[in-house]
């Protein structure tokens, strides 16, 4: 029986001085005076480029568009002539696959533009 008061008492001993130290002063940890609970604008960053990933001659286009705005895909052989366009407006998740399995050899670029930039990707058929 004693020995279960020492390890509950030594349990609520590093309960107290656990939370003693999150609440404790600034100088603590080395951190600015903000509260604890609060969600620091730095440590979020996310990247809103577009994802390709090509398998085979397969080439997959994954873009998160959190302003929502259009979307403008366009696909050119090597002489820059257009093969596909397509123009998506008001979706949060574009995600597109673009088969090149049956197409002619050559080398193909798909050019990705929305309201933060203009992204290129070029897939080799042969």
């Amino acid at each position: 029986m004693r020995s279960v008061l020492n390890y509950v008492t030594v349990a609520a001993f590093l309960l107290v001085s656990s939370m003693g130290f999150a609440n404790g002063p600034e100088n603590t940890f080395g951190k600015k005076g903000s509260a604890k609970s609060e969600v620091k604008k730095e440590l979020i960053k996310i990247e809103l480029d577009p994802v390709f990933v090509k398998k085979g001659e397969k080439l997959f286009l994954n873009l998160l568009n959190l302003t929502q705005g259009k979307v403008v895909l366009k696909v050119y052989d090597s002489q820059n002539r257009l093969v596909y366009s397509e123009s998506i407006d008001g979706e949060m998740v574009i995600e597109k696959a673009f088969n090149f399995e049956r197409a002619f050899e050559d080398k193909y670029t798909l050019v990705v533009v929305d309201k933060l930039g203009t992204y290129t990707e070029t897939i080799a058929v042969k």
